[in-house]
């Protein structure tokens, strides 16, 4: 693990529910993330997880409970503002400008987060001054070989990647990945758990994963829902021999690792 002891929580959920006509997907959730933590949400099919990371980032507003960045509220607040307060999320589908250079990509990301926001009608020259800060973060994520190609030529791996750059360039204080390796082979896989070991520096992670190998070299702590409900929380190794979770799991692959 390359994080130090982390801090008190920075994003905190209480009493957390969310109704669809009639079915509750999230049910009562409390949650502490610990500044400066990996903190991965777990679970079977169906658990919860993807609606109750909506609910963080405000793409669901939740029908009771709140949610706290630091001493700030976000409870019911748009996506753009929760964005603005510090919490950046990447998504399980990629959706990328296919004709947009990863460059480009990073220019206008880095763009929106001033006053000028999402003017897609900027000047070349008014983009540029964000262009060294945009190579900056392709080499972080190892695309400054690929900066100009265009990005729907790229191979998954890399747009996955590029879309962390994306996240990163709105400097967040808490980085949501929904899946950040679903549907990669083992070298991609390899290679995303090397990048978000090195992009957790001075900030706290939240992830959704499914591949529990992923979970045990990143998470500092786990948090395993079902039915909408905290099943168990804890450390990786504590976690994984829980018989609730084992159970949760019907002793599949994931409960086996």
């Amino acid at each position: 693990m390359g994080a130090p002891v982390p801090g008190p929580p920075i994003l905190t959920a209480r009493s957390l529910v969310k109704d669809f006509r009639g079915f509750r997907a999230v049910d009562g959730v409390d949650l502490d993330v610990a500044e400066g933590a990996v903190h991965a949400l777990v679970g079977p099919n169906g658990a919860g997880k993807t609606t109750l990371f909506h609910l963080l980032t405000g793409f669901h507003r939740p029908s009771a409970g709140s949610i706290r960045l630091g001493g700030r509220d976000l409870t019911g607040k748009s996506p753009e503002q929760v964005a603005r307060l510090g919490v950046a999320r990447s998504f399980q589908i990629t959706s990328l400008f296919a004709q947009l250079t990863p460059r480009e990509h990073l220019e206008l990301a880095l763009q929106a987060g001033t006053s000028l926001g999402w003017r897609f009608w900027r000047s070349d020259r008014a983009l540029g001054r964000f262009s060294d800060r945009a190579l900056e973060l392709l080499e972080q994520v190892g695309l400054a070989a690929h900066a100009d190609e265009p990005a729907g030529a790229l191979a998954y791996g890399r747009k996955r990647a590029l879309e962390l750059a994306l996240a990163l360039a709105l400097d967040p204080r808490v980085l949501l990945l929904d899946e950040p390796t679903a549907g990669m082979g083992t070298e991609d896989i390899d290679r995303t758990v090397a990048l978000i070991e090195e992009v957790r520096a001075g900030r706290t992670v939240v992830m959704v994963e499914h591949n529990m190998s992923v979970v045990a070299t990143l998470a500092d702590r786990v948090t395993v829902l079902q039915a909408g409900r905290v099943l168990v929380e804890g450390a990786y190794a504590q976690v994984r021999h829980d018989p609730r979770v084992i159970s949760a799991y019907l002793g599949d692959a994931h409960a086996a690792h």
